[in-house]
This record gives structure tokens, C-alpha cells and sequence, in this order.
């Protein structure tokens, strides 16, 4: 009597489900037995935001306008993410305007600083409470003294997770918008035919790839080479690790594939983004965060 009784309850709660939509009832054995043929909802991803209500900058020398303006100064009123310079029209405006764009970003990125540096930078964004966090490292990991001190892929991937996790902890529904880092060799064939620009190389600016800039000996095109290939695994890894957070968006190599010319060059080391250079950042950056699809 028992086995029949739990046979009637488990057919009527099916029937139920059927005819009133229900998400299901108690079988005899406490649980909710689902129609055959049925498929459990999937859950759908968060819906990405193309008009966050605020934005906060790290990363490294690009961010900061370092160049753009006078001569080894940062300049971060032309930053292609938080600038307020017309000619630039940063991201920051583009999202916001410019009214709340002078009061609803923030920029702390650091000349200089690698990825080990972006836990910190991070903490510092996440204190603001933004809606966007942009990221844009990497170069300094592969712009060093030479080619064999250069970050490792092991440990670049384990900072940017790092990074990644620090933001999360405190906001978990924050966007992340993360630009690849730039073809440097392409940087050193562009601006060696400049005089000046490899004067100011000298001073000490990205070494592994512009230090003899005119040495096109084999051993020299290997050197170079090495620090391209570590560019591109530093890019594989910063998306792969975006890829993993729902709400975070990688360029798919855009700033890496754009084809800067002596245009988008600082024209005081031939190197970083000239304004106009920064107002190209700011354009793909817009263009990925604003698309309805990443």
C-alpha cells in the first residue's frame, strides 16, 4: 500500500508541474522528482553593462600620459582613460562626459610599475567603488634591463590572478576591461629612423628591445625577437585569465595589432603614445566596451 501510495503522489506532482508550471513537489523520499524530458535552466551569465557609471585606471606609463606632453613627465590630463584633453576624448568622457568624468574617475597608474604592482593598484581602485576598472600592463614586465630578467609568464599570470582576486574580494560585480600589451617591436622599427627619439632611448627606455637600436646583427634580432614572443604570452595570459571572470573583457589583441605609426608616437622619445596615439587607445577601448558582444 505504501509503494502505491508514493507511486500516486509522485504522478500527481508531475501532472501538477505540467498543468501549473510548478518548479515541482516532495516526493516520499523528501526530494522534487522533475518531468522526463526535462533540462535543468542554465544560468545565464551577467548581463554586461556598455555604460558603467565609473571608472577607475591602472596600469603603467601609457595610462599616466607618460611623454605625451613635455619630456619624461607623466601627463595624465591626455590618458586615453581618464583625461580630460578635448583632443584625446578618453574614455572616461566617452562613457560619462565630461562633467561626471572630472568627478567619477580615477586614475592610479604608476610610470614604471609592473604586474606585480597591480594587487596594490587594485586595492587602491577598488576603495572608490567603481562601476569599470580598466587594466593596461605588461610592458615594463618585458621592457627590462635585458631579456633574461624579464617577468616570467609564471609569475605574471600568478600577479594578474592576484590582482584580479584583490578586486573581487570587495566587488564582485565590478567590469574589468583589460587591453593587451602593445607590440613593442613594432614601437622599435617605428621609431629608430628618429635621432632624437634613440638619444632619449639611451636614457634608459625599454632596453630588452630599443638598447643599440641600430644593431640588426643576428644575436641583437634574437634578443628582440625573445621579447616579442614574451609579449605574446604575456597577452595569451591576460586572456586567459579574463576569460575566466564572466564580468571581465579582454581587447582580443587589439592594442597589440593596431598598427601605430610615427603619428601615434610621443615625439619626445618616439616610444610612448602621443596624444594622438591616446586618443586612438581611448577609440578601441570604447569600441570594445560599448559592443554588445565581447
Amino acid at each position: 500500500m505504501r509503494k502505491r501510495t508514493h507511486r500516486v503522489r509522485t504522478v500527481l506532482c508531475v501532472v501538477a508541474a505540467v498543468v501549473l508550471g510548478a518548479a515541482g513537489c516532495a516526493g516520499g523520499d523528501g526530494h522534487a522528482p522533475a518531468p522526463k524530458g526535462t533540462k535543468a535552466r542554465a544560468v545565464r551569465p551577467p548581463v554586461w553593462d556598455r555604460s558603467p557609471g565609473s571608472l577607475a585606471a591602472v596600469g603603467d606609463s601609457i595610462t599616466r600620459g607618460f611623454d605625451a606632453c613635455t619630456v619624461l613627465s607623466d601627463c595624465p590630463e591626455v590618458s586615453w582613460a581618464t583625461g580630460r584633453d578635448a583632443r584625446v576624448d578618453s574614455l572616461a568622457v566617452r562613457l560619462l562626459g565630461a562633467t561626471r568624468a572630472a568627478t567619477h574617475s580615477w586614475n592610479y597608474a604608476v610610470t614604471g610599475a609592473r604586474m606585480a604592482d597591480l594587487p596594490e593598484q587594485m586595492e587602491q581602485a577598488a576603495a572608490r567603488g567603481p562601476e569599470l576598472v580598466t587594466v593596461m600592463v605588461g610592458a615594463n614586465d618585458a621592457c627590462r634591463s635585458s631579456a633574461s630578467v624579464m617577468t616570467s609568464v609564471a609569475d605574471f599570470r600568478a600577479d594578474f590572478e592576484e590582482a584580479m582576486s584583490t578586486l573581487r574580494s570587495s566587488l564582485p560585480k565590478t567590469q574589468v576591461y583589460v587591453a593587451s600589451v602593445p607590440n613593442l617591436k613594432r614601437l622599435w622599427s617605428q621609431g629608430r629612423a628618429n635621432v632624437l627619439g634613440k638619444q632619449v632611448w639611451k636614457l634608459g627606455i625599454c632596453p630588452s628591445m630599443l638598447a643599440d637600436a641600430d644593431d640588426l646583427t643576428s644575436a641583437a634580432m634574437v634578443r628582440r625577437d625573445s621579447v616579442q614572443q614574451r609579449v605574446v604570452e604575456y597577452n595569451k595570459v591576460l586572456k586567459d585569465v579574463c576569460a575566466k571572470d564572466p564580468r571581465c573583457r579582454f581587447d582580443d589583441n587589439a592594442v597589440y595589432d593596431y598598427r601605430f605609426g610615427t603619428d601615434q608616437l610621443s615625439h619626445w622619445d618616439w616610444f610612448h603614445p602621443s596624444t594622438d596615439g591616446q586618443a586612438r587607445l581611448a577609440e578601441i577601448a570604447y569600441r570594445r566596451i560599448t559592443a554588445s558582444q565581447p
